[in-house]
């Protein structure tokens, strides 16, 4: 995995992780026993609903604990704001269209499309990580390559 995520990401994760591995089984533990206590578990819709959920709710656990083990911290104290880096700001054109658009460079858990904020692990964030005004970058996209110029860091 190796994501690369900031203090505050990772601060987000444990606490994700503390909150299902201790309330979240809690409920879940209690959910499973009322609905056992109603008889027959073969049939039993809500304990079936029940062992879903635990599965689920493990199932995210272990990714967190994967997430956690496995993440680069950024320091952002060491981010050099003269190129782009994690939640760097830019206004790029996409040279083939002449379409400019402002775009945000996030971590994985950051990434909003909607609002231009693009991971750095995209194809278009690795191509501008560490570029700066008026590099322009070749992205290698599945499918298609495209030019983007660096117009201006903001």
């Amino acid at each position: 995995m190796h994501n690369q995520l900031t203090s505050e990401n990772m601060k987000k994760l444990q606490e994700e992780l503390e909150y299902r591995m201790t309330v979240k089984r809690a409920e879940i533990a209690k959910e499973k026993l009322v609905a056992a206590a109603h008889g027959d578990r073969s049939e039993n819709a809500e304990y079936k609903e029940a062992c879903r959920n635990y599965r689920e709710n493990d199932n995210r656990i272990q990714y967190l604990l994967s997430m956690i083990s496995t993440a680069t911290i950024i320091d952002e104290d060491d981010i050099d704001k003269s190129v782009l880096g994690v939640n760097s700001k830019a206004k790029i054109k996409f040279v083939e269209d002449d379409d400019e658009d402002t775009i945000t460079l996030v971590t994985t858990m950051d990434v909003d499309p909607e609002n231009m904020c693009i991971s750095i692990e995209s194809d278009l964030g690795k191509a501008l990580l560490g570029k700066k005004s008026g590099d322009i970058v070749e992205v290698n996209a599945p499918g298609e390559n495209y030019t983007v110029e660096v117009l201006e860091i903001l």
